[in-house]
């Protein structure tokens, strides 16, 4: 096409990259778009149950992981509201020596009430901790797709990412999230 005929198309306005032509994406046979093989049934079979079993134990690392966030994070909460409960008399009203001469029924009910007051916040706490963990440690990475099960050829994640959960990858410090 000659200046004229792109004069001819009012391109005077458009911007120099608009002018430029798309190229093709990179092509990796690695990750081709083609048909993969598909495994046969008894194959399938066991290679599914693998990868059921991996992703159980990974959603149970998780799992355990959070309990023993949450339970940290909570304890004062805990340690609050139990005392409060055991020391009124309407509850537990236990015989200890610190409920007779401390804690009366309305510090027993002012124990309670602060202790799910500040239950809120410290959830809020735990649940940061644990999703900036989590992502640091790239845990939901681990999670392997069914499509290893199905097909042949199909790589585990953490290999393609550089280690176990892509763990030994460098942390990208530019992502920020709220929470």
């Amino acid at each position: 096409m000659s200046d004229q005929d792109t004069k001819d198309f009012g391109a005077e306005n458009l911007s120099d990259k608009s002018r430029m032509i798309p190229s093709l994406p990179p092509y990796d046979m690695d990750d081709q778009l083609l048909p993969r093989e598909p495994r046969s049934a008894w194959c399938c079979l066991a290679w599914t149950l693998l990868v059921v079993t991996m992703n159980s134990l990974v959603f149970f690392m998780n799992l355990l992981l959070m309990f023993i966030i949450f339970t940290i994070v909570l304890l004062p909460t805990i340690v609050v509201v139990y005392f409060g409960f055991q020391c009124h008399s309407q509850v537990l009203h236990s015989a200890a020596r610190y409920c007779r001469s401390i804690l009366d029924d309305n510090s027993s009910s002012a124990l309670i009430i602060l202790g799910f007051v500040i239950m809120s916040p410290l959830i809020v706490v735990a649940m940061a901790i644990y999703c900036s963990l989590a992502r640091r440690l790239r845990l939901f990475m681990c999670f392997q797709p069914y499509s290893r099960a199905v097909y042949k050829g199909v790589k585990w994640r953490w290999y393609e990412q550089g280690g176990l959960c892509s763990c030994t990858k460098g942390w990208n410090t530019q992502v920020k999230a709220w929470v």
